[in-house]
């Protein structure tokens, strides 16, 4: 296994986290404690997970799996998203930052988490009072480090700024969504966090699986498939023709190059000289392997040429596409 670095913290992690949104959805309990024996055995010591996964339930099931195990994990877990349909089960208030750490810490069987992100950004939301309750979490040690996910440039050059001015230790590590068919995070994200010090964990970097090149552009997604299950954010996202189409080019260059088109992707994440580690969010123990192999592919100035005439640095394989889920503001 390969490790790095978290930005510019002491903290190492492996370069393939193992992530888990799946499990209490769609990977059972015996399935998810397969992954993680395989994810020890091969050397990963990097676990995220959220409060939000499966509302609860994901955290709950590595309580269950993690006892025995919890000295060897770098965790984190998240914030920020709606438990329920209550007024203060979401967002960044005080009272919740504080409640919702006692809850994952909780459902996860643990008395400290490694890493603490703050999920999502809120358009407007003043970020000193989260950070307030970041500060207390960490001088009580239920947290080591703290992070953000899905959180634009500009924002995290103002939070690594406010925890300046309020001396307490800023953010080490931010997890965007990055992949080679979304390169929007080459514009401030990736520079920010370089310049800043945060480590890069990107998650999906197989684009939630159009970057299998299993979804054939003009036909029906196959059975069991994410996008069959008609899954929200795969069909909001990455499920486009455009996308489609990119990566079956991709998918012959691989064949060329004797690798996977999957490897080549989250290799190709890897290469890039800001991230720390990659998120794989595996189904099944199989998926999960065969994630290995990525860390074996070396990613070529002709590959980065291919790539850049398929999806020019800086934009989504879509031209003028944005997520829905994370509105511009701008006007």
């Amino acid at each position: 296994m390969q490790y790095a670095n978290l930005g510019k913290s002491p903290l190492k992690v492996s370069r393939l986290c193992v992530g888990t949104m799946m499990f209490a959805d769609q990977t059972p309990l015996d399935e998810a404690r397969s992954i993680l024996d395989h994810a020890l055995d091969m050397g990963c010591n990097f676990l995220d997970t959220a409060d939000v996964y499966s509302i609860g339930q994901s955290e709950a099931m590595l309580g269950q799996l993690l006892p025995s195990q919890r000295h060897r994990w770098v965790l984190a877990s998240k914030l920020g998203n709606a438990m329920s349909s209550l007024p203060n089960e979401s967002q960044y208030s005080r009272s919740w930052v504080m409640r919702a750490c006692e809850g994952s810490l909780s459902r996860l069987g643990t008395d400290h988490l490694d890493i603490y992100y703050l999920h999502r950004d809120y358009n407007g939301m003043n970020l000193e009072e989260p950070l307030r309750a970041i500060e207390a979490l960490l001088r009580e040690g239920k947290i080591r480090y703290w992070g953000v996910s899905n959180f634009r440039g500009w924002r995290i050059a103002e939070m690594v700024n406010m925890a300046r001015q309020m001396n307490m230790p800023g953010p080490v590590v931010c997890q965007p969504y990055y992949n080679l068919l979304n390169r929007m995070p080459e514009v401030e994200i990736l520079e920010a966090c370089g310049h800043y010090g945060l480590g890069v964990v990107p998650y999906s970097p197989i684009a939630r699986g159009v970057l299998t090149g299993k979804y054939a552009p003009g036909q029906a997604p196959q059975e069991g498939s994410r996008a069959a299950r008609a899954d929200k954010r795969i069909l909001e996202t990455e499920f486009r023709e455009e996308s489609l189409q990119i990566a079956q080019t991709l998918r012959q260059h691989c064949e060329r190059k004797g690798v996977s088109l999957a490897h080549f992707a989250t290799a190709w994440v890897l290469a890039n000289r800001h991230v720390s580690a990659v998120i794989a969010g595996p189904r099944t123990l199989a998926q999960w392997q065969d994630y290995a192999g990525a860390l074996e592919v070396q990613i070529t100035p002709e590959d980065e040429a291919l790539v850049n005439s398929l999806v020019a640095p800086g934009h989504p394989s879509t031209p003028g596409y944005n997520d829905p889920s994370y509105p511009l503001n701008g006007r």
